[in-house]
């Protein structure tokens, strides 16, 4: 019996779910693969509503699809798992809880220099992982496939030239949205990330935490290169912002 799967999109959360379509995930979840035989008999409707919504599922990226191969001729069946992204839309409430839990423990343990370590690392690593998908020499020309990376794993993010030179990066969508807490620690990473990545200048001029609709960086180059970033994700024409 061989398996084929179905990669879910990284764009999961772009499509809100029906009633319909988080009961199906609610029957998924914590279960081995189900095939739409045995959701029909879970769900009392018809073949075609259930493959219409798991179809829905897949493409969002809240469920997975592998491809059962039965011995002889017959067809092959699909089954269905719920994926990571459902444990997250599942448990979406319970993070609020969690993660100031978590900042609060760091505070209490390490204060604010701990706090001040984390970041830099997280921001560090990030930066290492997008720096090596990225083959631009400018500073320009990072920014836009950083960009283009971040739109491919779901972001809403928007560039754009500054009247006064350099650009202006709205990222109307916030990957660390979860892991807000009243000191907008973590806001910084984004900010040094891009900054590591890009080799410019970054300043963030606008906050969705202030009643902006978005967050909005504005990057600064003043001679339009910078040389070629080196193994950790940094760019020689440019530092992180100071803390």
């Amino acid at each position: 019996m061989a398996h084929a799967t179905d990669h879910p999109t990284d764009a999961a959360g772009e499509l809100s779910l029906s009633a319909a379509g988080m009961r199906l995930v609610r029957l998924l979840v914590g279960k081995p693969p189900q095939s739409v035989a045995e959701l029909i008999r879970e769900v009392g409707v018809t073949r075609t509503a259930v493959t219409e919504q798991l179809n829905e599922l897949v493409a969002a990226g809240f469920a997975e699809r592998t491809t059962e191969r039965l011995a002889g001729r017959g067809r092959p069946r699909h089954r269905y798992a719920a994926s990571g992204a459902a444990m997250v839309l599942l448990f979406a409430g319970n993070q609020r809880l969690l993660v100031p839990a978590i900042w609060r423990a760091l505070r209490e343990i390490g204060g604010e220099q701990l706090i001040q370590k984390v970041l830099h690392n997280v921001s560090r690593q990030m930066a290492e992982h997008y720096g090596r998908q990225i083959a631009g020499r400018t500073p320009e020309e990072r920014l836009r496939e950083l960009t283009e990376l971040l739109r491919r794993e779901g972001d809403v993010v928007d560039v754009e030239d500054a009247p006064d030179g350099g650009w202006i990066l709205r990222k109307r969508s916030c990957g660390f949205y979860s892991m807000f807490e009243e000191t907008r620690s973590v806001c910084c990473v984004d900010e040094e990330m891009t900054a590591r990545i890009v080799g410019a200048p970054v300043q963030k001029t606008a906050c969705r935490h202030d009643g902006a609709p978005c967050c909005q960086f504005v990057l600064l180059s003043s001679n339009g290169r910078s040389p070629h970033p080196n193994s950790n994700g940094e760019s020689g024409g440019g530092q992180p912002p100071e803390r």
